[in-house]
């Protein structure tokens, strides 16, 4: 439950709308501080203005492109001694708001676990090994923030307790001269009105029945939302930030939960013997009931094959970081103040030198009786929830959440695949279907004691 919405807006921010027109925004405040490397690449592509020509249909985005307005926005030398990676255009629509990870994965394969991304006026460090996502994510504070991921979430969710951190710039205005940002400003300040006047009824009926609730009351509560929770134990908290709270649970619990499930279910799918398997844990532990805390605990084999999905397709795939101060990462590679660094969680749960039959569908690859794998106990290797100090707090929860939502969908039906269907891929804050997950549904012929109304 690790969000990661800069995914979201990453293409924008490395590319603010530089096609076709080299500086088409050139008295932006934000592009301003790049309109003479525009100009010096023009200068360089000849006076088509386009790298394949007019009538290519080419892109303003090329290796050359990018490495050259990288170079160019930068005041020192490149002494890192970090590998740079080689974007060709075949790679161009995955990086622009496509399957992100997809071409991180193949850069890796071709210049190792540390490389750096050349991306308009940024670049990013790629992260792709355990030891340096470790190094990096436990020098949270002291050596690194979230940086961009800080800056965009702010602007979807305020300063919720899953963000605290930066301040908004780079997002709020790309708002003002992107089409497709000012649709998506509009509609989060809808969102952020509706929670507004849901929080304002609430309080005013809490204040009205003179409530004061404790912990073990809310528990207890007839009616335990996780509105009522967060009124029940913050003292004297602003509307605002209550607003910033729910909005962090409600986006981060449920995207990420929803896209743990459809990949769970298409990995079961596809493999019928982990499917069969799955589902006579449930029938023996379950019994036809409802899940309770306890038997979730028994359920270990579907508990497993939910950290296999997560670790096939770990939602968020990205995690990005940015220094604080110099430093060095292992291997010996420099890094400046103020350097972006993107941790793929996705090359990191997929490397052939990191995993056995990497690629592979395989719960049985974490022991059954063993502790529940997690950043410390695998070193790392495995992150589905980030880890360090600004682990997801509620990675406990989004498990839970997850196995009691599938025991229950393994209990009552079987799964299988639309034939013929091509699953693409996409990423958001979690990684999408490009167009959605088809399966055919059948009820299986138990007995339940208990109704899903």
């Amino acid at each position: 439950m690790a969000t990661s919405s800069a995914s979201v807006f990453l293409p924008l921010y490395l590319y603010p709308s530089l096609r076709r027109n080299p500086c088409p925004h050139r008295h932006s405040p934000f592009l301003s501080r790049i309109k003479s490397s525009c100009l010096i690449t023009v200068s360089s592509l000849g006076n088509s203005g386009d790298p394949g020509g007019s009538e290519s249909g080419g892109s303003w985005v090329s290796p050359n492109w990018l490495s050259s307005l990288a170079r160019s926005l930068s005041a020192k030398g490149d002494d890192s001694g970090i590998p740079v990676a080689n974007a060709r255009l075949e790679d161009v629509s995955d990086l622009l708001g496509g399957a992100l990870f997809l071409p991180l994965y193949k850069w890796m394969l071709e210049y190792g676990p540390v490389f750096r991304l050349a991306a308009g006026p940024r670049d990013f460090v790629i992260v792709s090994d355990p030891a340096t996502a470790k190094h990096v994510l436990r020098s949270y504070g002291s050596k690194y923030a979230k940086g961009l991921v800080s800056e965009v979430s702010q602007f979807l969710f305020g300063s919720g307790f899953a963000i605290a951190e930066g301040q908004l710039w780079t997002v709020e205005l790309l708002c003002k001269i992107i089409p497709r940002q000012i649709k998506a400003e509009k509609a989060v300040t809808i969102i952020r009105e509706t929670v507004e006047e849901l929080i304002a009824k609430c309080k005013e009926i809490v204040d009205a029945e003179g409530e004061q609730i404790n912990g073990e009351d809310y528990v207890n509560d007839s009616d335990p939302s996780i509105l009522r929770f967060l009124l029940a134990t913050r003292d004297e908290v602003s509307s605002v930030q209550l607003r910033d709270d729910l909005l962090s649970m409600l986006v981060a619990g449920h995207e990420t939960t929803g896209s743990v499930l459809t990949w769970t279910l298409y990995l079961l799918s596809k493999d019928s013997s982990a499917l069969a398997k799955a589902q006579e844990e449930v029938d023996n532990v379950l019994g036809g009931k409802f899940p309770t805390y306890d038997d979730v605990k028994e359920l270990k084999y579907l508990t497993r094959c939910i950290h296999e999905s997560m670790r096939l397709y770990p939602h968020p795939p990205v995690l990005i970081r940015r220094a604080l101060v110099a430093d060095v990462l292992p291997g010996n590679f420099k890094i400046n103040v103020g350097q972006d660094i993107m941790i793929s969680v996705y090359n990191i749960h997929r490397s052939p030198q990191v995993w056995d039959g990497a690629e592979d569908f395989m719960p049985e690859r974490f022991d059954l009786e063993g502790p529940v794998p997690n950043e410390t106990n695998t070193n790392f290797r495995f992150i589905p929830f980030s880890g360090g100090p600004r682990k997801c707090v509620g990675d406990q929860f989004a498990l839970l959440e997850a196995v009691i939502a599938l025991s229950i969908f393994l209990q009552n039906l079987n799964f299988e695949l639309v034939p013929d269907q091509k699953i693409g891929m996409t990423t958001g804050a979690t990684i999408h279907t490009t167009n959605g997950l088809y399966m055919t549904l059948s009820p299986r012929n138990i007995s339940k004691q208990f109704s899903l109304s």
